[in-house]
């Protein structure tokens, strides 16, 4: 087997790899996660996730956790200590939302 050969396997491996993972990562949060964040007194706050750290709710043509496209997305949301959400000041001067924005 030639080094290119071997190059391009591994190149190839890393890539199914990280894909994989990606995928398994981007699942909805499980009822057990729910009801943690929920016991822990945590509320969902739209706009306020940074890109693909969402919790869920991401819009159209994404699937759940991890998967928003950009930060501060106005549709997805992240769990954040209850009764903080509306006092997050994101970096475009608004606030966080318990409704999607």
């Amino acid at each position: 087997m030639s080094a290119k050969t071997v190059i391009t396997s591994l190149v190839l491996a890393s890539a199914l790899s990280s894909a994989l993972a990606t995928l398994a990562s981007a699942a909805p949060l499980t009822d057990a996660e729910k009801a943690a964040a929920i016991a822990a007194h945590k509320e969902k706050c739209f706009g306020v996730a940074l890109k693909g750290q969402n919790d869920c709710a991401a819009g159209p043509g994404t699937t759940c956790q991890g998967t928003s496209i950009v930060d501060f997305q106005g549709n997805s949301w992240k769990f954040v200590q209850g009764g903080t959400c509306t006092s997050i000041v994101l970096p475009n001067g608004k606030h966080g939302s318990p409704t999607a924005m």
